[in-house]
């Protein structure tokens, strides 16, 4: 996953095919099922001390957030390959930083949304200290962040290469 300035996202083809199946089942048989037991909650009585109905109805709202969230991105991917890169760290990018100038005590991430976690790598959001420390830095550049103390850090961008999957 990639996002370029003009708010798209590109994203593999078999990225795009298991968000779209995701977006499916949530508005197909996800919804009758969610459906299903907000009625059967409803049976039970009074709706206010009702806790499977309030945890039915939760679940429903965290259901149709995700939906939103899906919708949104499908309407602005491209499925593809990203425009070519000049080592310049952006979302999509695996990202290889050194600590403090040691070059020994590395971190390789994936700079991407939480829904784009791979297994093989360790992902990080364009939008936590980190990942904003590094964004639009160049490979051997020094970048500061700023730790959940206040504190800052830095780090040395030693390689930023496109994800392959």
């Amino acid at each position: 996953m990639t996002q370029t300035s003009e708010n798209v996202t590109w994203l593999t083809q078999e990225a795009y095919n298991k968000l779209k199946d995701e977006l499916e089942y949530l508005t197909g048989p996800a919804r009758t099922e969610i459906a299903a037991k907000i009625a059967a909650a409803r049976e039970e009585g009074d709706l206010r001390e009702n806790g499977g109905y309030h945890a039915a109805k939760e679940e429903q709202g965290k259901q149709e957030l995700r939906v939103r969230q899906l919708t949104q991105l499908l309407e602005n991917a491209k499925v593809g390959t990203p425009p070519a890169t000049d080592g310049e760290v952006a979302p999509g990018m695996v990202v290889t930083i050194a600590f403090d100038g040691d070059e020994d005590d590395t971190l390789t991430f994936l700079l991407a949304s939480r829904e784009y976690a791979s297994s093989d790598v360790e992902t990080y959001s364009p939008q936590s200290p980190l990942g904003s420390g590094v964004m639009g830095h160049k490979v051997g550049d020094d970048a500061e962040y700023e730790l959940p103390n206040g504190k800052k850090a830095s780090v040395k961008i030693l390689k930023a290469v496109p994800y392959s999957g």
